[in-house]
């Protein structure tokens, strides 16, 4: 068994079509049809149904498919590793964000690629369980997130900084000159809510049951800045991460009385792996432009 045969499988698996498969890895369809079939008579058994052009995994091929991909992660952790060892510092850095984090993330992403031209940064929005799945599954080399507890038996946390959830008004909007609100005050209000998922949704929903609190919520969204854009016109509210309010010049965060509403900013890494030194060079990037104070 090869890994250039599970290179293979895993994009032929991907794209379900051999010919697909075979351009995007730049070599003849018969070649990879060959190599996939040894593949199978070493394995014992077909990993895919031909139907035509189109191809399907089998049971064990779907089975096959999650440890292929494991290889060659490890692999690459491995190579990464490799590469680190000799300071090359080239490949890839991959972040997983959600979206509260932008304004502290943005001084960092200005320094960094400067510092270190040979690092490639992919940065991927998403709610803070999506992003955590891919981390767990390797997609992603650390997250940003916002949560209400650091434990976890398979991740590693490192707290960042404190941040409240407010409420955004447009600076048109009624509410616009008050200074502080009452959680209370929110009952009956139009609003605009986050989907639920979002960090600041989950925070939310436990803390309007706890205090028997019923908003009218008319439109629920899972994209933060649509949601501050319809905000921003004047007749809405939301309830969102004051970081996520950074930057919008048209729009008033108004704190919420008591702490019941504030949440804990962390780098989350997977536990008992290997973590690439442009993990730990972009962290340290990430730390120098947080203010002291976290706020």
């Amino acid at each position: 068994m090869e890994l250039r045969q599970l290179m293979y499988f895993v994009k032929a698996a991907e794209l379900s079509h051999f010919t697909d498969a075979a351009a995007a890895l730049y070599i003849t369809q018969s070649t990879l049809s060959q190599q996939i079939k040894q593949l199978e008579n070493e394995l014992g058994m077909p990993l895919f149904d031909r139907i035509g052009k189109q191809v399907h995994l089998t049971e064990a091929g779907g089975v096959f498919l999650l440890h292929a991909r494991q290889v060659l992660l490890d692999v690459e952790k491995g190579r990464q590793a490799i590469q680190d060892l000799q300071n090359m510092l080239r490949g890839e850095l991959r972040i997983g964000v959600t979206y509260a984090f932008t304004a502290s993330l943005l001084p960092a992403l200005t320094t960094f690629p400067v510092k270190y031209p040979g690092i490639k940064i992919y940065v991927e929005y998403g709610t803070t369980r999506e992003l955590e799945a891919k981390l767990r599954a390797s997609e992603l080399d650390l997250v940003l997130a916002f949560h209400t507890s650091a434990f976890y038996d398979d991740l590693e946390t490192l707290p960042l900084f404190r941040s409240k959830i407010v409420v955004a008004v447009s600076k048109k909007h009624k509410l616009a000159g008050l200074k502080k609100i009452q959680l209370q005050s929110l009952n009956g209000m139009d609003l605009i809510f986050p989907a639920r998922g979002f960090s600041a949704r989950d925070s939310l929903d436990e803390a309007l049951q706890t205090n028997k609190i019923e908003p009218a919520v008319r439109i629920e969204m899972n994209d933060v800045h649509s949601i501050l854009s319809l905000v921003e016109k004047g007749h809405w509210a939301t309830l969102l991460n004051e970081r996520a309010v950074m930057g919008w010049k048209n729009l008033v965060a108004i704190p919420i009385e008591g702490r019941e509403l504030q949440r804990q900013a962390y780098i989350v890494w997977q536990k008992g792996t290997y973590r690439k030194k442009a993990a730990d060079l972009f962290i340290q990037e990430l730390l120098k432009a947080l203010p002291p104070d976290g706020k």
